[in-house]
């Protein structure tokens, strides 16, 4: 806080105050700058220094005054057993006393993982709800929850308590660069491995990287910020599929219920007008919460849970249909089926739910259903081991696994679409990841091969599309990829995986529109997946809805703080943006993350630090040589040097970079988007038009 404060402020009354210990400074004064940015008055002392009685006097003043009182809580001001903010709490907590019932004035703010139940406080700060705002990171909602609660004219209700779970650190997912080919001889490194991760997309991600960290649960969203609890109105026809309990004695027997429970959860996704969570939102209840719970937290009216005990040939499946607004049992079943008749027994299952919640089926579900699957048990339990082995692989042995595993499956039944689906993805990761660059080639080559062999065995197989368009995608066949994409979509409008991985791809094709509508969508069916916020995150970034696309990654960060890919495009967007400073501290908090690289590297340039700036290109470098092509030609056209630029793109065509499938949309490339060199290179790489 700091005198200055005192002349912006005065005696207005619908100022905020913010209070914080001087350890939280920093974060304090990111708070405070998305407020003023927002044209909301701050009364924020940046000083540790107090002024005798006169500074005491009208500190108590302004918290008398003050329309807002924000408290900033962390493990710093619980550690902190005194403190002159620790008597700005107790004046604010005091003033509540003389106030209406009815009127809001704390608006307490977690800058970090301290949970509310333990948090040194006055009680009445437990009496409203909290923000969470990550480092002080003040997103839109909290900034548009500030600003209606200074609006006089609205009538406020008293602030409900809604404690927001902590969010403890996540492992940092490992990148290694990606070894590829160009189709003209010389084979040649490519690009590097997160830039596959972002051209598979969603549903590789969800079917093979979501799961790395077994240890970790995905993280829940941050605390609500609307002024008071609305009624819980979840949409119509919306239901949510708890991990079905394993009753067969033996743990290793996890992956077949876990799979058969995703399998249900997919026959769901094929009902049209039912919307289905996605699964690693659904998964993350695995240790089944109660129902309230769940429904809140993803927004559905109906819960589905159940148990499967399953012997050499036979399984039994009980299962129960939950209203969740009224707690009341709608349905209930038990089965008992041979393995064979497990496909009929997902129909019978998504039937009898649909029914409970009165809707009218069209056409023939259970064609829908059984698409692509199998009736050959054994074909079956491999597939259901190759989906578990995709989430517990962390090196090379393990990614080749479901490769293999997968490969059973088609032996035993070669007609299994979903498995050729789930392999061509699984190679694509490999070839990615960990394959020797001999090995690259054949397996591409293989990756489409299974792709079109599942198209052909099921052409209106909404998975078979997308394994197409994703290997379509990342060898730069951008038209036909389109094609592939709106196919997915339209045969799966419910799936997650095609719209999160259709609307990354619309975005960087400039169809802005499309690309918004389906990334909304992803994270209304998976809120607690962090690439569904990262997604809808890149497709306001390519956009240039810098804002908004900042609160997207935030979001991310509070779902899971460990990807760096979050903080690096956050920091992207404050650096168009023009908030320097922002997209340093963005993007320092995972420094050594090739997007982060690029980020520093042109944000302190623009800093005036321009010997900095060249560190960060000259570790990007060594780390990457050719394989980080597009990066470098990103970072040059930000420095000014545009024959740099275009010659570093020249060498991404050579080296088929996938970086280039960003190169349409990209606004960091926006400056040389005229020059005739780059117009050729983008008419070279044939985008849709």
């Amino acid at each position: 806080m700091g005198v200055d404060s005192l002349n912006r402020v005065d005696s207005q009354t619908e100022a905020v105050f913010l209070s914080y210990a001087s350890q939280d400074a920093d974060a304090a004064q990111r708070i405070c700058a998305a407020l003023r940015a927002a044209g909301i008055e701050v009364w924020f002392d940046q000083s540790e220094l107090r002024g005798g009685d006169a500074w005491d006097r009208q500190i108590r003043k302004q918290i008398h005054d003050c329309a807002l009182f924000v408290p900033v809580i962390s493990a710093h001001s619980d550690a902190r057993r005194e403190g002159y903010f620790r008597r700005e709490w107790k004046l604010a907590a005091d003033r509540t006393a003389d106030m209406a019932e009815d009127v809001p004035f704390l608006l307490p703010v977690v800058v970090d993982s301290t949970p509310d139940a333990t948090a040194r406080v006055p009680d009445r700060f437990r009496e409203v709800q909290w923000s969470r705002l990550p480092d002080g990171q003040a997103s839109p909602a909290f900034i548009e929850r500030v600003q209606r609660l200074l609006t006089p004219a609205q009538d406020q209700a008293p602030t409900a308590h809604v404690a927001a779970p902590s969010v403890p650190d996540a492992a940092l997912r490992a990148r290694r660069p990606v070894r590829g080919l160009s189709w003209s001889k010389p084979v040649v490194w490519v690009t590097v491995a997160v830039v596959v991760f972002a051209a598979l997309g969603y549903f590789v991600a969800e079917k093979f990287w979501i799961s790395k960290h077994p240890a970790s649960p995905p993280m829940p969203l941050a605390a609500p910020t609307s002024v008071a609890p609305a009624a819980f109105a979840p949409p119509l026809h919306s239901i949510a599929v708890l991990p079905f309990v394993n009753l067969s004695g033996d743990a290793s027997q996890d992956y077949f219920s876990d799979g058969l429970t995703e399998e249900l959860l997919n026959s769901l996704a094929e009902i049209e007008g039912l919307q289905v969570a996605a699964r690693t939102s659904s998964f993350s209840f695995k240790e089944h919460p109660d129902i309230a719970t769940v429904a809140h937290k993803l927004n559905v009216g109906a819960v589905l849970e159940g148990s499967v005990r399953r012997s050499a040939h036979t399984v039994r499946v009980t299962a129960q249909l939950i209203n969740a607004v009224t707690g009341f049992h709608l349905w209930s079943k038990t089965y008992d089926r041979d393995l064979g008749d497990v496909l009929k027994l997902q129909t019978e299952i998504a039937t009898a739910v649909a029914s409970s919640l009165k809707i009218t089926l069209l056409g023939d579900v259970g064609a829908k259903i059984e698409l692509g699957g199998t009736h050959n048990p054994a074909a079956f339990d491999a597939y259901l081991r190759g989906l578990r082995q995709t989430r517990s692989k962390a090196n090379a042995e393990e990614a080749r696994l479901p490769i293999d595993t997968f490969a059973e499956a088609i032996h035993l039944d070669p007609d299994y679409a979903l498995a050729f689906a789930a392999r061509s993805l699984a190679r694509s990761f490999y070839a990615g990841y960990y394959a020797q660059l001999a090995e690259v080639p054949d397996l591409f080559a293989k990756a489409r091969a299974d792709a079109e062999r599942a198209i052909v065995l099921a052409p209106m197989l909404g998975e078979a599309h997308l394994a197409n368009a994703v290997f379509l995608d990342i060898t730069l066949d951008f038209t036909r990829s389109d094609h592939e994409y709106e196919r997915a979509l339209s045969l799966a409008p419910g799936n997650t995986s095609v719209l999160h991985q259709f609307a990354r791809h619309a975005a960087r094709m400039g169809r802005s529109e499309a690309a918004l509508a389906a990334a909304q969508r992803s994270v209304a069916l998976d809120p607690l997946n962090v690439l569904s916020h990262q997604g809808l995150g890149d497709v306001l970034f390519y956009a240039h809805r810098y804002n908004e696309a900042i609160a997207s990654f935030t979001d991310a960060i509070a779902v899971d703080p460990g990807p760096p890919e979050s903080y690096a495009r956050r920091g992207w967007s404050y650096y168009l943006l023009g908030n320097l400073q922002m997209a340093r501290s963005s993007c320092q908090i995972k420094a050594d993350f090739y997007q982060s690289l690029v980020c520093l590297a042109v944000t302190l340039d623009k800093l005036g630090r321009h010997g900095e700036a060249e560190a960060m290109l000259k570790k990007l470098l060594q780390m990457g040589g050719d394989a980080y092509a597009y990066q470098y030609a990103q970072i040059h056209v930000q420095w000014g040097n545009q024959g740099k630029a275009l010659d570093w793109l020249d060498t991404a065509v050579r080296v088929r970079d996938t970086g280039l499938i960003g190169l349409k949309s990209d606004p960091l490339l926006d400056p040389v988007r005229q020059e005739p060199r780059f117009q050729a290179i983008e008419r070279a790489l044939k985008f849709p038009q």
